[in-house]
């Protein structure tokens, strides 16, 4: 029984990267881009990427994910997302 367990958390552990949705990947995007900047582009993607993490948190990945891509744009930047 214990095994069977185990192998069920491995498989759990080994699985759930290939099912996380790209917010966190598209965060980190923006807020690298924007972390040295000082001008109001920047500004202005800094609290888009907070209102996109608050849509992710909340469950609503689409609505975040453009979020994201409308901060990139302000910056001026293209963002890499994960092949679907």
């Amino acid at each position: 029984m214990k095994t069977i367990l185990l192998t069920i958390a491995a498989l759990g552990f080994a699985v759930s990267p290939t099912l996380a949705h790209e917010c966190p990947l598209l965060h980190k995007q923006v807020m690298d881009a924007a972390e040295y900047r000082l001008d109001d582009a920047a500004f202005k993607a800094k609290m888009m990427a907070a209102e996109g993490d608050d849509l992710h948190k909340a469950g609503k990945h689409d609505e975040s994910v453009a979020k994201y891509d409308a901060a990139a744009k302000e910056l001026g930047i293209t963002l890499v997302h994960k092949p679907k």
